[in-house]
């Protein structure tokens, strides 16, 4: 896992539920919450990815766009976003590329010998590109300090 606070935010492209590319450049000159989850559809990512949704007004009077990324496929990702009415992008690191340059992967994720899935990690990047937050856990079934990103987000 690389350290990337106060560096600048390794760019990426990845491919959207719509199939579209995706980059981290195309958000240029807005602040942007990036949201690392393990697995669409488990208990947690669920509750995180809602979280992250019943606070967008929140995060849109402040001109921050919240991206989440993880492992599984578009189409998993495509409906775990319309399961649970997500009004922000979810992108599919299905080569896992950007989760290693962001936060580590876990491997043999739940138990299961050689699934890797992302890191549940959040990071705030502010409109000039830079890393302003960072948070990784070990423990996949903890969730993201919510407020402490949400004021971090309001002061950059």
């Amino acid at each position: 896992m690389a350290q990337l606070l106060n560096q600048t935010a390794p760019d990426f492209t990845l491919l959207d539920t719509d199939k579209k590319p995706v980059s981290l450049k195309d958000f240029a000159g807005k602040k942007v919450v990036l949201v690392f989850y393990p697995g669409a559809f488990t208990g947690v990512c669920t509750n995180e990815v809602c979280a992250f949704r019943d606070a967008m007004s929140v995060f849109n009077a402040v001109n921050a766009q919240v991206v989440g990324i993880s492992v599984d496929s578009i189409f998993a990702n495509k409906g775990f976003g319309a399961a649970n009415k997500l009004t922000f992008p979810l992108l599919s690191d299905f080569n896992r590329e950007v989760s290693k340059k962001y936060a580590g992967v876990y491997d043999s994720f739940a138990g299961v010998a050689g699934y890797t899935a992302s890191k549940r990690s959040v990071f705030v990047i502010d409109a000039k590109g830079t890393v302003r937050y960072e948070w990784v856990t070990e423990n996949p079934g903890v969730e993201p300090p919510y407020d402490e990103i949400k004021s971090v987000v309001e002061k950059i």
